[in-house]
């Protein structure tokens, strides 16, 4: 998927459901969370978080990752993505 600037309310919901359950998969979602939830007084995540976010990142958009980027530079777009991996934790739950 290319990043259209000006679509990009319409694509916010795609590219956190992908990152979102990437980071899932790989057993990440406590981690990014409380990384998510600590940078939040920072205007804007720049270089640690796509550090800490980079493995991920790369896997799922290749090496040009500019939407993910932009979302991270974004409070509702990491509220967004807070909020689907706790779903995403929540759904998998516990079974007795």
């Amino acid at each position: 998927m290319s990043f259209r600037p000006e679509h990009y309310e319409e694509e916010r919901a795609e590219l956190v459901e992908r990152v979102a359950r990437e980071i899932h998969l790989r057993g990440l979602t406590a981690s990014a969370v409380h990384f998510l939830e600590a940078s939040r007084p920072e205007s804007g995540l720049t270089g640690s978080a796509m550090l800490f976010f980079d493995p991920v990142l790369r896997q799922v958009f290749g090496s040009g990752h500019v939407p993910v980027v932009a979302i991270l530079a974004d409070e509702e777009g990491i509220d967004q993505l807070i909020d689907r991996l706790i779903e995403l934790d929540e759904e998998e739950g516990w079974e007795a």
